[in-house]
């Protein structure tokens, strides 16, 4: 077992990114998009033990794994990326309609937890479809107030090159200044290297 194990709590969250995935899982002509000013964002996986009984004992236990969900919110959302995350049908005069029909294409994410020191846990989300947000609005008042926007999402198991089974989350941690984990967790998620990363990376 390793001796320096990493006991930093992470403080924050940023570059949240996504790119559309094709049938063959990988789309070669999606190019992987930043959204900036992540605000929050939580990934719930939700377990539960369910036991077998008899002769008035617990005989065996199993795990059951529910649904991969995901939600946060952005400072604001841009109209670019909520045409692509939503499915939405967009006009030649730049109008965007929401409708019964859409039907959201799958995504792949990732996007990273800092910590205070420079470090950071990278969070890969293979294969999942977002939901339209709700519109809202407030009244300004006396003191300034940003809104927000809101994101929901579910996610599934999808092969991820390296390992056996598939996966629907997929982590890995570097200390600053690195980013040896970044890079592989790009190259399993989207099939591409890191944004500006240099060539061969």
């Amino acid at each position: 077992m390793a001796e320096n194990k990493n006991y930093r709590a992470t403080v924050g969250v940023s570059e949240f990114y996504y790119a559309t995935l094709d049938e063959t899982e990988v789309n070669a002509d999606s190019e992987i998009e930043r959204v900036k000013f992540l605000q929050n964002i939580t990934v719930e996986m939700p377990q539960e033990i369910v036991r077998a009984y008899g002769d008035n004992v617990t005989a065996e236990m199993g795990v059951s794994s529910g649904n991969t969900n995901v939600s946060g919110a952005f400072h604001k959302l841009p109209s670019e990326d909520k045409r692509v995350l939503f499915g939405l049908e967009s006009t030649a005069d730049g109008l965007d309609a929401y409708g019964g029909e859409d039907d959201p294409p799958y995504v792949a994410c990732v996007f990273a937890k800092t910590r205070n020191d420079g470090s950071k846990e990278w969070v890969g989300l293979p294969k999942g479809k977002f939901m339209r947000s709700n519109i809202a609005g407030q009244t300004k008042e006396d003191g300034l107030e940003f809104q927000n926007d809101e994101i929901s999402a579910e996610f599934m198991d999808r092969e991820v090159t390296g390992f056996a089974n598939p996966k629907s989350v997929v982590t890995g941690s570097d200390n600053k200044g690195e980013t040896v984990k970044r890079d592989a967790l790009f190259q399993a998620i989207f099939g591409k290297p890191y944004p500006g990363a240099p060539e061969g990376v």
